[in-house]
């Protein structure tokens, strides 16, 4: 299953470590997580200057305009989903 994450970009599912929203990405540890991912070039900014929330793949973090709430809830919805239907 793959995850939209806004701006036509669409991760699979199963690279997403975690969602989060930017404001607690303002504070301690995940401020200094996205200074370093910054430093390391591994940050994709598709928020059109919007940024609302912060995912984390196996690759790199993206920066989306879609609060975190939403992203969680289309998240849960694929995996809902796929234990109804035993995939």
């Amino acid at each position: 299953m793959f995850l939209h994450l806004g701006a036509n970009m669409v991760v699979p599912l199963s690279d997403v470590i975690a969602i989060t929203d930017l404001k607690s990405g303002k504070s301690g540890i995940n401020k200094e997580f996205l200074n370093k991912m910054q430093d390391e070039k591994k940050i994709v900014d598709i928020s059109e200057e919007n940024a609302k929330s912060f995912i984390i793949t196996t690759k790199v973090v993206y920066l989306s305009g879609i609060s975190s709430l939403t992203l969680h809830k289309r998240a849960n919805n694929f995996i809902v989903s796929n234990s109804i239907l035993n995939v």
